[in-house]
């Protein structure tokens, strides 16, 4: 037997020691907060896309379209048509549309919020957090 397995085999049976730290937030730095908004909202503009590509497939083969048109039809004395109105390149285009200002939006407030954390935390000194290594 090596002398270097059966001290691996000792190291393993001890149980590491359990610390805990307790650190306060005091800063969250603009640039990252901005940097980390704008990936969030990247990521909720094209769930919003794809989600809606595929919700107006699914109401679209389902025949929901045909029988909302004949109400609406019925409704209008045939003057309009929904599926003019809800075709597909300008429900995308909205879509698109939401999705762009819906960017610029939660990058805004991903800014917002970490100037207004960096001024409370001169008013309560900011937030504890506690950490521990399991």
């Amino acid at each position: 037997m090596s002398s270097v397995a059966d001290k691996l085999a000792k190291k393993s049976n001890r149980r590491p020691s359990t610390k805990q730290v307790r650190l306060k937030l005091v800063y969250v730095d603009f640039w990252s907060a901005v940097k980390l908004s704008f990936l969030v909202s990247i990521c909720l503009a094209i769930i919003t896309i794809v989600g809606t590509f595929l919700i107006y497939t699914v109401l679209d083969s389902t025949g929901i379209f045909d029988e909302a048109d004949k109400l609406f039809k019925d409704i209008t004395g045939g003057a309009q048509s929904l599926s003019e109105i809800l075709s597909l390149p300008q429900v995308m285009g909205f879509t698109v549309v939401v999705a762009l200002l819906d960017l610029v939006v939660v990058t805004a407030l991903g800014a917002i919020m970490a100037v207004l954390y960096n001024l409370s935390v001169k008013v309560t000194g900011g937030v504890l957090v506690g950490f521990t290594n399991n």
